[in-house]
């Protein structure tokens, strides 16, 4: 799942590649994945278009484009975008080709069907955009705003902080990540974390995304629709050593997401005997 370190890498590569660029051909494959909010065909709004902007709200692409018009791209767990020189063949799961007037094409694919690319006017009009939280990276999150708004939350505190209307752009394997960092047990409520928890919850976290956003910085080059994620501590490590204290790393699946972490570093139980 593309999380804020990703999408960072992506805007940074794609924006002197995109703005000024213009739309030459529209391929909507799968409509299911492709929404036009404004109504009517697609190519005719896209076609000749000129791109003016690149940028990320969230775990959301945004795609502005000259005449108050934005492709907002959410790629959920699987949607990968690929820009570079035209495919020779499709593939299943690709969603949408946009042609450029530079010879290259922007191409959104998703294994899951779950991703969505949106054509809106406004992206509020795009769910859930409109309920996000602050930015994660963003300085004027403070200690006192993030406690502030911390503090409706009485859930268990991995899914407070992978929730994009608390904070925007941390998703399963950051939230993994940040909370082996700050030392705390995913599973461990709200209502029982100290105000020494959560300071190392808050001072964890633009560490951790910043130090993400650097190594894919170095890592991902021109292969942007390839996820990298071997350089993390403990997501998708189970059964490795911890790098910390060299305990083997666990997994706990629920559903469809599966929490990594150090049971020696992060102690916990799963049934919360304080609750």
């Amino acid at each position: 799942m593309p999380e804020l370190p990703d999408l960072e890498v992506i805007c940074e590569f794609l924006s002197p590649r995109l703005v000024g660029v213009n739309i030459t051909s529209v391929d909507m494959r799968r409509p299911l994945i492709v929404r036009n909010l404004l109504g009517g065909e697609l190519a005719d709004h896209l076609t000749g278009r000129r791109l003016a902007s690149v940028g990320r709200r969230g775990k959301f692409l945004l795609l502005a484009l000259e005449g108050d018009m934005t492709l907002v791209i959410n790629p959920m767990l699987a949607g990968r975008i690929r820009y570079g020189e035209p495919l020779a063949h499709h593939r299943a799961r690709d969603a949408l080709v946009l042609g450029l007037d530079n010879g290259r094409e922007l191409r959104y694919h998703d294994a899951a069907d779950m991703g969505k690319v949106y054509l809106a006017r406004d992206p509020d009009q795009v769910p859930t955009f409109a309920s996000l939280g602050p930015e994660a990276t963003d300085p004027a999150l403070t200690l006192d705003v993030f406690c502030e708004r911390l503090r409706p939350h009485r859930g268990e505190i991995k899914g407070i902080l992978s929730n994009q209307s608390f904070v925007a752009g941390i998703g399963n394997a950051y939230a993994d990540e940040i909370l082996w960092s700050a030392y705390l047990y995913p599973f461990r409520r709200r209502t029982n974390l100290d105000d020494e928890g959560i300071t190392r919850l808050y001072e964890a976290m633009r560490p951790v995304l910043s130090e993400a956003i650097a190594t894919l910085r170095d890592r991902v080059g021109e292969n942007i629709d390839i996820e990298v994620r071997d350089f993390l501590s403990v997501h998708g490590k189970a059964g490795q050593p911890c790098p910390r204290c060299g305990s083997a790393i666990s997994e706990v699946k629920r559903e469809r997401m599966a929490t990594h972490f150090c049971r020696a570093c992060q102690p916990g139980l799963m049934i919360d005997r304080q609750r």
